[in-house]
């Protein structure tokens, strides 16, 4: 088998037999068709690449053709944001009187989903604490058709236990989905555990640079077209440019991944003992009651870390206004540093009550990018410490 790098390289020659060496951009929304037979077959063939854009795109091919060898998976197929891959997915895997069980530290907008979408489609769902594995055995239902788990979880850095989760899923005849974003497949490939199907918003680490919005998908044929199926009918098409700035952005995913893992370890480590910050959140550290489990199913750590601050939202508040080289935004995983404060950031996608329950308000999300690693921990400890000589 060819190594991690060498598969972000040429895992989609065969997709592309073109003899341009850099991939074409296959700027169109239709394509034509020889004669009946073909035109037919193309209006039918799962996650094609040759009739209608919103069926699928040589671009979107090569993207997938790469993530299914990166993730171990039989196939890919991508979406326009991670948010419509997770929608989608669920929307076509779950049905009126069905069950589905998530977790109660995940992504505010799969939270949304599952707390704020999903009944209201007559779906039920149950949140859990995924650090209890026993807690999603409680929660199965004879009508549990879905357990979607997040590991590392945002912005908490709690652990999912993917093989427990997986094996028990199988034993029910349940299908799992694992969003492997903070992980990306070169820290973590959740089908080695089990999990059905692995999704990503393809917008952080995966395209790196902070200019595309995309998704993707990667898990068995059978599955991923159940949900092409559905995505024909939401229409949450990946463009075609896109595709390809999200490809350019995977060909390098190998080689920025290790800076990434350095630079968030680094950075969980300077703060662990700043005396203006409780909490630091991170499985890379020893301390973190997960720790273990974090190295038996990961390779590296990632970029992202949380920290919280004694004094509440005006201690947060007041280190994000003091950082140099972390932006105050709310994506991840490019090559800049990003810092963010999850509770204000999710206010459009839960209420308040959801955002107490799922977040404390002195905590700061800090992604880091590829800068010189102590030029970062300089900046983040400058910070504390302003924010420590401003404490009553």
């Amino acid at each position: 088998m060819p190594g991690r790098s060498t598969v972000t390289v040429h895992a989609d020659r065969h997709v592309h037999p073109d003899p341009a060496v850099a991939p074409p951009i296959y700027q169109t929304a239709a394509f034509s068709a020889a004669d009946g037979e073909t035109f037919a077959h193309g209006a039918t063939e799962p996650r094609g690449k040759a009739f209608y854009t919103r069926f699928g795109n040589p671009n979107h091919a090569q993207v997938a053709a790469v993530l299914a060898d990166l993730e171990g998976t039989e196939a890919a197929m991508v979406t326009a944001s991670g948010m419509a891959a997770i929608t989608t997915a669920v929307l076509a895997l779950v049905s009126v009187g069905d069950h589905v069980i998530g977790q109660k530290s995940t992504y505010g907008g799969t939270a949304s989903v599952l707390l704020n979408l999903l009944p209201r489609l007559g779906i039920s769902t149950t949140l859990v604490d995924q650090r209890d594995t026993e807690a999603f055995a409680r929660a199965i239902t004879p009508k549990t058709r879905l357990i979607l788990v997040e590991t590392p979880s945002n912005p908490l850095l709690h652990i999912t236990d993917l093989r427990a989760a997986a094996d028990l899923a199988r034993a029910h005849g349940i299908i799992t989905l694992a969003d492997n974003t903070f992980a990306t497949p070169l820290n973590q490939r959740p089908a080695e555990f089990g999990i059905d199907v692995a999704w990503h918003s393809a917008t952080k680490y995966l395209n790196g640079h902070t200019d595309v919005s995309a998704g993707v998908l990667a898990g068995p044929a059978e599955i991923l077209d159940r949900i092409w199926d559905t995505s024909l009918l939401t229409g949450a098409t990946l463009g075609p440019i896109d595709a390809w700035l999200l490809l350019r952005g995977i060909r390098t995913l190998p080689l920025r991944m290790p800076r990434h893992n350095d630079n968030g370890l680094a950075l969980a480590q300077a703060l662990a003992d700043h005396p203006a910050v409780s909490q630091v959140n991170y499985p890379g550290l020893e301390a973190h009651p997960q720790h273990k489990l974090a190295t038996d199913q990961m390779s590296g750590f990632g970029g992202v870390l949380s920290v919280e601050f004694n004094g509440g939202f005006e201690a947060a508040d007041a280190f994000l206004g003091q950082l140099r080289y972390f932006q105050r935004s709310a994506s991840l995983g490019g090559i800049e540093s990003l810092a963010v404060h999850p509770a204000s950031m999710w206010g459009g996608m839960l209420s308040d009550e959801q955002i107490t329950d799922a977040v404390p308000p002195g905590l700061v999300r800090l992604a880091a990018g590829t800068e010189d690693t102590a030029d970062l921990v300089a900046d983040v400890l400058a910070a504390a410490d302003t924010v420590l000589a401003h404490r009553p």
